[in-house]
């Protein structure tokens, strides 16, 4: 689901699509690698709100980026595997 908020459109249903590997993943190693941020601030836009507890969510860059770290982190883990 996508939510335009003041010309701003937001991907609020991470989480959903996320689902499959939530507890698989350190997201407060993804939000400090990947973002330079908190966990605390990673799972406010995985759960589509904001600091305040209002909606929030991910902009289309910022959901760009989320793709791009766990496609690294996929390649990672390849690697990994490919190793043993």
């Amino acid at each position: 689901m996508e939510t335009i908020m003041q010309n701003k459109t937001l991907v609020t249903d991470m989480r959903q699509k996320m689902s499959d590997i939530l507890i698989d993943i350190s997201w407060r190693e993804i939000a400090r690698n990947y973002f330079g941020k908190s966990s605390s601030w990673l799972y406010h836009k995985l759960d589509g709100i904001d600091g305040n507890g209002g909606v929030g969510g991910f902009s289309p860059e910022e959901a760009q980026q989320l793709k791009g770290a766990l496609c690294d982190l996929s390649a990672r883990i390849r690697k990994a595997a490919d190793s043993i």
